[in-house]
């Protein structure tokens, strides 16, 4: 599949949920599946919440007690003390009508060593990363590996074997937020061939440097992020505006998928930020505004408005974060028009709380990823150099 092909596809089923969010009677077979697995399995089940589990990035509880995880990143950490872990994922609709290409992708970590990477090719799948005659404590995460337009996963109630229990890992010492679109993704960093194209089997977020800017700094994250995304419009490759594909549409939300948690959309839950209030929020959006706006000052400057106004709904979710606007590795066109958004809303408003930073465009020998996207290379130098501009602005 073509980038092209690849985006008008998005377009045509983004157009769709446009219509309305109402309940989706094609994801019943999944949720039935989920709780004839759980009976069957004679599950109980610990239901995973904020007083047992550190909870990842936005994630959504549903009445069954399945944790759905939607955007890059989001997931679970925990410290366990038994002999025996079994994790149930249950996939969404996307596994049965969708494209393999479409799949989530997820990893499980256990004392950091990631001992599961897999992709979601059934409505349940089990693994069982903790196996022993022995009790042992453990830190268990489950991350998202994929990013969450195309498909999401629910991690089903844990049943925990006598005498095994699970609670919170500690919080980190620092909380960040990131906006972004396929780079903040990881979009095909483990695909570094330039010519391939789009597939969630080569997307790792925790190569990407957001993942690598917040590990850096010892600090718990959040993101919402979507490939081919922008302020005023997706990416185009024929000039034309894709004003349906605005990360300002929907970041209020849970998440924006075309899969989504059973018989929910998650475009259709509004996200609660009191759940996370982030001491830094990092906005790296513009790279696919630019194949629009191109040179043509008009549309710069729609950009620019875009931009402002976007700054003020972050502000009102985020009364109290650091705001810093980036841009640059795979193109710093549209920087000056991010200077002069930041300008521009602290000239209108008085926040001052806020500033732009360049990032770097990728450089040729450090190689190229799927459809010209950054390398784990790139990505880690800048990691490297917005973890000092941070160092430097927040004073960590």
């Amino acid at each position: 599949m073509t980038k092209k092909k690849f985006m008008l596809l998005c377009a045509l089923v983004l157009s769709i949920f446009a219509s309305g969010c109402g309940k989706d009677n094609s994801s019943e077979k999944d949720s039935s599946s989920s709780s004839q697995v759980t009976e069957e399995k004679g599950m109980k089940g610990t239901r995973l919440t904020e007083e047992n589990a550190k909870l990842i990035g936005r994630t959504y509880l549903n009445d069954e007690g399945t944790l759905w995880c939607a955007l890059s990143g989001s997931g679970v950490e925990f410290e366990f003390t038994g002999k025996n872990l079994d994790i149930l994922i249950e996939s969404d609709k996307v596994t049965s009508t969708g494209p393999r290409e479409h799949y989530s992708r997820l990893a499980i970590y256990v004392d950091g060593e990631r001992v599961v990477d897999d992709m979601l090719n059934d409505n349940i799948k089990k693994y069982s990363p903790i196996q022993g005659d022995t009790e042992v404590t453990k830190t268990v995460q489950i991350i998202k590996l994929s990013e969450t337009a195309m498909s999401c996963f629910g991690i089903l109630p844990i049943n925990l074997e006598d005498g095994a229990s699970i609670k919170p890992t500690e919080a980190k010492p620092h909380k960040i937020e990131f906006i972004g679109d396929s780079i903040t993704c990881g979009y095909g960093v483990d695909d570094e061939e330039p010519t391939h194209t789009f597939a969630t089997s080569t997307e790792d977020v925790t190569k990407a440097y957001a993942y690598k800017t917040a590990q850096a700094l010892g600090a718990d994250y959040s993101m919402f992020s979507i490939s081919g995304w922008g302020i005023i419009s997706g990416w185009s490759g024929d000039g034309k505006q894709h004003p349906e594909q605005q990360i300002p549409l929907y970041y209020e939300k849970q998440a924006f998928s075309y899969g989504g948690f059973n018989n929910v959309e998650a475009q259709c839950v509004d996200w609660d930020f009191g759940r996370y209030q982030p001491e830094l929020v990092v906005i790296n959006l513009g790279t696919n505004d630019e194949s629009y706006c191109k040179t043509d000052e008009e549309k710069r400057a729609a950009y620019v408005a875009g931009y402002v106004e976007f700054l003020k709904t972050v502000r009102k979710n985020n009364p109290d974060s650091r705001i810093l606007c980036v841009l640059g590795i795979m193109g710093d066109a549209l920087y000056p028009c991010v200077e002069q958004a930041v300008a521009d809303y602290s000239a209108e408003t008085g926040d001052t709380n806020i500033s732009a930073f360049h990032l770097e465009p990728q450089k040729p020998e450090d190689g190229l990823a799927a459809d010209y996207h950054p390398t784990e290379t790139t990505h880690t130098k800048a990691a490297d150099a917005l973890t000092a501009e941070i160092k430097s602005v927040m004073g960590w």
